[in-house]
C-alpha cells in the first residue's frame, strides 16, 4: 500500500488498532492490567493518573488537560433489561494530535458500529482520521450523543403509550409502568446533564491541540445535549403528570367503591332490624298470618326501595 492507504488491524480485541497516515485510533475493550501497562509503554506521558482512571469501574465525567493531550470521561446512557432502566456506561477518551486512545465496556453500539466501519471501508477509515486526532474524536463522540436522541425516542414512544392506557382498568400495571418508567427518565437526565459542563469546556478551552474551528464543532454537539436535556426535562413533567393523574383516578376508584359499600351497608342496616325482630320469640303483628314472611319480605323491598329513592334524588348515586 502507498503511504496515504490506512492500514489493517493491527491487534485484536480487547485492544484494537486503525491507522490512516500518521493518525491512529486505539481501541480498548475492558482492558486488563496488562493492556493498561501496554498503553503506558506505548504512551509513556500519559499521567499514572489518568491510567489508574480507565481501570476504575466508573468515574464521574470529567476533562483534564496535559501539555500534550486530553484526557475525558464521558458517560452515555445502556439500557439495563435486567433493571429496567438506562444505566451510565463509560468511555475514557485520551486525544493527542495524531491519534485518539477510546476506552470502554464493548457494549456502546456507535463505538462498535464505527470501528467495525474503519476495518471494513478504507473511506470510512479515511474519513475518521483523516483530519488528526482532535476531529476523529469529535467525529466519535458526535456519534455518541446523536445515539441518545433514538432512545429518547422509545422514552416518549413509552410516555405516550402510558399515555393512552391512563384511563384503562389495569391501574396496577399502569402505575408499575410509570414508576418505572420515570425512574429511567431520571436516570436519562442525570447521564445528559453531567455530560453538558464538558462538552461546554471543550468548546471553550485553548489547547494547542484544538484548532480554533473546533470550536464551533464542540458547539454543535453542546446544541445537541441542551436539546436531549429539554427532552428529557419534557418527558420528566409529563410521566410526573401521569403519576399524579394515575394517582387521582386510583383515589376516585376508591371513593366510587367505598361508596357503593356504604349504600349497600346502610340499605342492610334498616333490612337487618325487620329480619331481628321477627326473629324474636314473643307476639308480633302478621306473626299468626300464613303470608307472614310473604308480608315482611314485601315490606323489606319496599324500604330498600324508598331508601335507593332517597339517595337518587340525594344525587348519591
Amino acid at each position: 500500500m502507498g503511504a496515504s492507504s490506512p492500514c489493517a488491524k493491527i491487534t485484536a480485541m480487547p485492544t484494537r488498532t486503525l491507522r490512516h497516515d500518521s493518525t491512529t485510533w486505539l481501541d480498548l475493550v475492558s482492558p486488563s492490567a496488562a493492556d493498561v501497562a501496554r498503553l503506558h509503554e506505548r504512551y509513556p506521558h500519559f499521567h499514572p493518573l489518568n491510567l489508574e482512571d480507565i481501570r476504575s469501574p466508573i468515574e464521574r465525567p470529567k476533562i483534564d488537560q496535559d501539555d500534550d493531550y486530553l484526557f475525558l470521561v464521558m458517560h452515555f446512557p445502556q439500557w439495563d433489561s435486567a433493571g429496567e432502566v438506562s444505566r451510565a456506561s463509560e468511555v475514557d477518551f485520551f486525544v493527542g494530535r495524531d491519534y485518539v486512545v477510546t476506552v470502554h465496556n464493548g457494549t456502546l453500539k456507535p463505538l462498535t458500529s464505527a470501528f467495525q466501519r474503519c476495518q471494513a471501508a478504507d473511506e470510512a477509515r479515511a474519513e475518521l482520521l483523516g483530519r488528526g486526532g482532535p476531529h476523529a474524536f469529535y467525529t466519535l463522540l458526535d456519534q455518541l450523543v446523536d445515539y441518545i436522541f433514538p432512545i429518547l425516542g422509545k422514552v416518549e414512544g413509552r410516555v405516550a403509550a402510558i399515555g393512552d392506557a391512563l384511563f384503562e382498568s389495569n391501574a396496577k400495571r399502569t402505575i408499575r409502568e410509570i414508576a418505572l418508567l420515570r425512574r429511567d427518565i431520571i436516570s436519562l437526565r442525570r447521564i445528559i446533564r453531567a455530560q453538558i459542563p464538558i462538552v461546554l469546556e471543550l468548546e471553550s478551552v485553548a489547547h494547542p491541540i484544538l484548532h480554533e474551528d473546533m470550536e464551533e464543532y464542540f458547539g454543535d454537539i453542546a446544541d445537541h445535549l441542551f436539546k436531549l436535556r429539554d427532552i428529557a426535562d419534557e418527558n420528566f413533567e409529563i410521566i410526573n403528570s401521569y403519576a399524579e393523574a394515575a394517582d387521582t383516578l386510583a383515589s376516585h376508584r376508591i371513593n366510587e367503591v367505598m361508596r357503593i359499600l356504604t349504600v349497600i351497608s346502610v340499605i342492610m342496616l334498616p333490612l337487618t332490624l325487620i329480619s331481628s325482630i321477627y326473629g324474636m320469640n314473643i307476639d308480633l303483628p302478621f306473626a299468626d298470618d300464613p303470608n307472614a314472611f310473604m308480608l315482611t319480605a314485601i315490606i323489606m323491598i319496599l324500604v330498600a326501595l324508598l331508601m335507593l329513592l332517597i339517595f337518587r334524588l340525594r344525587h348519591w348515586l
